[in-house]
């Protein structure tokens, strides 16, 4: 070996000692930040709780953010700011009112402050539900103030039941009224050469139009033009009639918008003070001096007004209203049923047969006097709406009353399980009805011949092979599905008339799918009061005859990994995704397309082995 090879060697070998250093310092620093990551959301989950400290006459700062909901949803592998895909914000309800009402009796908070800005969307029943608190919070002689730099019409309908709405003199207010729109598809199926296979009962299940039609149905328009009007009417009677205004305001504020905006040089926040929308225009530097004035200074930072966050205070509540063990107390138990109903387990944000047929399980308790269960489900699986009905009568069975409170949708399969209970609350602007059952099957063997690609073999009988995609659908299948979605229907029409002390030939009349309002429902027979969760709580505690009792809520427990995958997506993921969507066109762009590509990726939850559903794809509560 020459002297000029050894060089090269040693060179070799001492820049790849570098290099390979430099490489275990990069994992070494990796893994180090990757582990104290998981120690700081660890903490954060198994930790103890923090000191929290009301501040005597301080305000509740009630300020909700992402979507408003019954039960949070499960997160499902990585959240987006790791790659996966992003998940919105979401705010208990129950957890907004159970604050709410519990300020109103402690004499440490003097007034209660909306602050709105950071609330996407709600359905209206989950606007009123939390609006409701608000009035009883005013009802306790303490002021309650609405601030915001904008309005959304969801936002606004909570500032409404404010004594004071301030918004910023830059901002805006946007009502435009309830629609419901969808992507119809028929023509793009058609070229794609894919056959969807459709039954049905009843012209107003439309569940299934956009597949077979590229227009919205005669019966469809009438049938959904009938709800929205009586969700709108909802809507603004109980916001001009909070703000002492004309009936007509929302409709002619609406109706008259470019003149109102013309009058105030294109000033929309001048525009809705002048309509009495708002009582003052304030920078939020303003607002805030003005609740200081109410309230007083923050201790921890004078910028801000004395207050107390309603997720802070609720856990303070809770570390300090712990029950006595020496006291027990009934119970009435209280679960949540929120999503597309499907047959087995499903993680939260979705109904599963077996996983809320173990959680009503739980509830036959010996401690437990009624069950309140709490549906906001547009349906799904026939099937799994049945075996968890068969639950709610096997409660009933064993001596524990049961009662169903309607959130924003309980529709088609949501309603089958609501029949299982001995009585039924809806609020006024809950969707329901849809009592009706769809088939859906595609085929894509023209598609694939399409492309080159045939099927073919033998089979023992004519129905062999039967329901494949890549085959075509026999005449003998598709009547053996259509006698399935009728057969059904009529056990859907008995089982409701037999829980509504009524009869098949009437249930059907105001069945078919047609979709009702709560208040409508409760003209027609379909629930028994008109009213909210609290409402329907106190109704079970009267049908078990106790006037002493705790609400026990019954959830699945998470395990490690999704309480970390939830702490993630609620600490990095939402505040990250959001940033990303706010400040890049491209994220706006690709939000738009969700509404047109819906149809498509509903495809995905046609996969029942009978092909039979109780859904109602259109009820979206507005």
């Amino acid at each position: 070996m020459t002297d000029s090879t050894r060089s090269r060697g040693f060179i070799r070998r001492f820049f790849g000692a570098i290099g390979g250093a430099i490489t275990w310092l990069r994992r070494v620093v990796t893994n180090l930040i990757f582990l104290l990551l998981l120690l700081f959301i660890g903490a954060a989950i198994f930790g103890g709780e923090e000191r929290i400290t009301v501040p005597q006459g301080g305000a509740l700062k009630v300020a909700p953010s992402g979507f408003l909901v019954d039960e949070l949803s499960q997160p499902g592998g990585l959240p987006g700011f790791f790659g996966g895909p992003s998940a919105p914000q979401e705010t208990r309800v129950k957890d907004l009112v159970d604050a709410i009402d519990h300020a109103a009796g402690d004499s440490r908070i003097s007034a209660l402050v909306l602050e709105l800005d950071s609330l996407a969307g709600a359905s209206l029943s989950k606007l009123e539900e939390v609006g409701e608190a608000v009035q009883r919070f005013k009802a306790s002689d303490k002021p309650v103030y609405a601030i915001g730099d904008n309005f959304t019409q969801g936002q606004y309908f909570l500032a409404s039941h404010a004594d004071k709405v301030y918004m910023n003199p830059m901002g805006s207010l946007l009502i435009t009224g309830f629609g419901s729109y969808r992507s119809y598809v028929k023509s793009a199926l058609d070229k794609l050469k894919i056959n969807f296979h459709v039954f049905r009962v009843g012209d107003y299940k439309d569940a299934i139009e956009p597949y077979i039609r590229d227009d919205m149905s005669p019966a469809s328009r009438e049938n959904k033009a009938r709800w929205l009007n009586r969700l709108w009417n909802e809507y603004t009677e109980q916001v001009t009639g909070l703000r002492n205004l004309p009936p007509s305001a929302v409709d002619n504020y609406i109706a008259d918008l470019p003149e109102n905006l013309r009058a105030e040089g294109g000033s929309w926040a001048k525009a809705a003070l002048a309509n009495q929308f708002v009582d003052k225009l304030l920078t939020r530097r303003a607002a805030v001096a003005e609740l200081q004035e109410v309230v007083g200074e923050a201790k921890e930072d004078t910028s801000q007004y004395r207050g107390i966050h309603a997720q802070d205070y609720l856990r303070h509540m809770k570390m300090t209203n712990l029950p006595d063990p020496r006291q027990p107390k009934d119970k009435i138990a209280l679960i949540s049923a929120a999503g597309a109903i499907v047959d087995g387990d499903a993680p939260a944000g979705q109904i599963g047969s077996a996983s809320l047929g173990k959680l009503i399980a739980k509830a036959r308790d010996k401690n437990v006097k009624a069950l309140v269960l709490r549906i906001d489900s547009p349906g799904g699986s026939a099937f799994a709406s049945e075996a968890i009905r068969q639950e709610l009568l096997a409660t009933r069975e064993a001596g524990i009353p049961v009662v169903i409170s309607m959130g924003s949708v309980a529709a088609s399969g949501g309603y089958w399980i609501a029949a299982g209970g001995d009585r039924i609350w809806a609020s006024p602007s809950t969707i329901t009805g849809s009592i009706g059952v769809f088939g859906a099957f595609p085929t894509f063997e023209d598609s694939l011949e399409h492309l080159g690609i045939y099927n073919d073999g033998v089979g023992t009988t004519a129905l062999a092979g039967t329901m494949r995609l890549d085959r075509p659908l026999p005449e003998a299948a598709a009547d053996i599905l259509q006698q399935g979605v009728n057969h059904t229907y009529a056990q859907f029409l008995q089982l409701v008339a037999e829980a509504r002390n009524s009869t098949p030939e009437e249930i059907h009349k105001i069945a078919q799918g047609q979709v009702w309002t709560g208040r409508a429902a409760l003209e027609l027979g379909l629930v028994d009061d008109l009213g909210n969760l609290k409402d329907a709580i106190a109704d079970a505690a009267q049908l078990a005859e106790i006037d002493k009792y705790d609400v026990m809520e019954i959830q699945r427990e998470l395990s490690p990994s999704e309480k970390l995958m939830r702490a993630l997506a609620e600490n990095v993921d939402a505040q990250v995704s959001a940033s990303i969507e706010r400040n890049l066109p491209l994220g706006a762009w690709f939000s738009s397309l969700q509404p047109a590509l819906q149809p498509f990726t509903e495809l995905k939850s046609f996969k029942d082995p009978r092909a039979l559903y109780l859904r109602c794809m259109g009820c979206v509560a507005p």
